[in-house]
């Protein structure tokens, strides 16, 4: 054996000093009586520096938190105390400019006739590692999180497109129409708050998608929430989201309409049937464009447009201390008017033709188009469910039809006679039209043969709007 490579197995320190990790030698004490260039180099502190101290109070002295690291607890000198093996993660060293860097250590006790001297600390800086590792934890939350709202505006956007269909209100030549129209393309490039007012089935919705559709937000969001289909609690989950946990049944964390909507237009439809309460949250969000998550503490500031719509005279509930006034003032900066289809009749014609065309799309028929005395008799009824019944109506016979012409197989629930015209209010008219499905109905309310599907209507709507016009389900069976 050469005598270079002889020395080299022969001075154990040649070989310590040699390696990559961090080593230091301890005494009983804890006193430094090894430190190794790699340990120098890691941390700052030279070997002449640590010879023969108390090693810990230079570079283990304080959690990564700044508390107080006493000696007894580090598991070097519980080493020096029981001789046991520890394999150490998670903490950190402290370097001699004060910063400090993650580690991972072996101490190992040594033994000389069975009886323990010192002990031995390997450790290496895991800088780069705990990096890796907390940018792939954040990565894996971005996805998460990008796979929630994914998942989320897929579901908003499937029955975004399953409602496409129903676009058909947007055509007309009556000056009432004309006048809506001016309205949307007036304020649809605006940030301005909108309020949508009309009777049920008269095409707030679509007003309203229209209005993003033309608007500087076309390409964000289109969120949608019916404020008339959850309780006060369910609404306040659905409108900000909850945490996990935050209630029995929050098994997952879950981001609002608010959130989703971000950037783009979130539309509360049916906002008249919010409760008082309801009412305050959904203000105080409005005036700081911020809110919490239900169960949460942290602040999301939210960016949106706001579009509102309803069937009931909001300025009279707040006359009667159902609605907020500031609330109302909030909503009402420019306001649209739909008007009932009863009183736009020459549009008719026009709106029968493109619905038939979409429900031809629909449905795979092919209908040619609707026959005059079919029209004659759409033009003489009231439609008290406006666009959306005279869809339905459309509809219901495109199934029933076998030619290429479209007739009606079945009467229309209520003629539109010069009695009614004369000597019934509107009120009045709206309440015979729930009375007769009701009969047609037997009584019935929910459910797939039921009013409120036929009326195609929430079924929470229906009950208060029978309520408010005095109108009982009971003993209409058979009647």
């Amino acid at each position: 054996m050469n005598s270079p490579l002889k020395q080299f197995l022969s001075d154990p320190e040649i070989l310590l000093n040699s390696v990559g990790e961090g080593i230091y030698g301890f005494d009983l004490e804890g006193n430094a009586v090894f430190v190794n260039p790699a340990a120098e180099k890691m941390t700052g502190w030279m070997a002449s520096e640590l010879i023969g101290k108390r090693i810990h109070e230079y570079h283990h002295h304080s959690h990564a938190d700044g508390s107080v690291y006493p000696a007894e607890l580090c598991k070097i000198y519980q080493t020096l105390k029981d001789g046991k093996v520890r394999n150490v993660k998670n903490e950190v060293f402290w370097r001699k400019d004060g910063s400090r860097f993650p580690v991972e250590y072996t101490t190992t006790p040594i033994m000389k006739d069975n009886t323990l001297i010192g002990a031995v600390a390997i450790f290496r800086d895991i800088s780069i590692q705990t990096q890796t590792e907390h940018a792939l934890r954040d990565a894996l939350t971005k996805v998460q999180q990008l796979s929630e709202q994914l998942q989320e505006e897929n579901e908003y956007l499937t029955n975004e497109l399953n409602a496409d269909w129903r676009s058909s209100g947007m055509v007309g030549q009556s000056e009432r129409f004309l006048k809506v129209l001016q309205q949307v393309e007036l304020v649809s490039k605006t940030e301005s708050t909108v309020l949508i007012q009309g009777e049920n089935g008269t095409g707030k919705e679509l007003i309203a998608r229209s209005l993003h559709r033309l608007g500087n937000r076309k390409n964000q969001s289109f969120i949608r929430v019916n404020c008339a289909a959850f309780s006060d609690s369910l609404l306040e989950s659905e409108l900000f989201g909850h945490e996990k946990g935050a209630f029995t049944g929050a098994v997952e964390r879950r981001k609002g309409r608010f959130e989703l909507a971000h950037g783009g237009t979130l539309f509360l439809d049916e906002i008249g049937e919010l409760s008082l309460a309801a009412q305050s949250k959904l203000l105080r969000v409005l005036q700081e464009s911020e809110f919490e998550r239900v169960g949460g503490q942290q602040t999301i500031k939210v960016d949106i447009r706001l579009i509102a719509a309803t069937n009931r005279d909001l300025l009279d509930m707040v006359g009667s201390g159902k609605f907020r006034m500031d609330l109302f003032y909030r909503l009402n900066v420019f306001p649209i008017m739909l008007p009932p289809l009863r009183e736009r009749i020459e549009d008719i014609p026009l709106l029968a033709t493109e619905i038939l065309a979409l429900t031809n799309h629909k449905l795979g028929t092919k209908l040619r188009g609707i026959s005059k005395s079919a029209l004659k008799k759409f033009m003489q009824y009231s439609w008290p469910g406006n666009i959306r019944e005279l869809q339905n109506v459309i509809e219901r016979e495109a199934i029933l039809n076998h030619g290429g012409i479209l007739k009606l197989s079945t009467p229309l629930l209520e003629a539109f006679s010069e009695h009614v015209v004369t000597n019934q209010t509107l009120d009045e008219a709206i309440a015979q039209h729930i009375i007769n499905v009701l009969k047609y109905c037997d009584g019935r309310i929910s459910g797939p043969k039921g009013a409120a599907t036929i009326l195609d209507m929430p079924e929470s709507t229906l009950r208060s709007k029978m309520k408010k016009l005095g109108v009982k389900s009971r003993n209409m069976a058979n009647s």
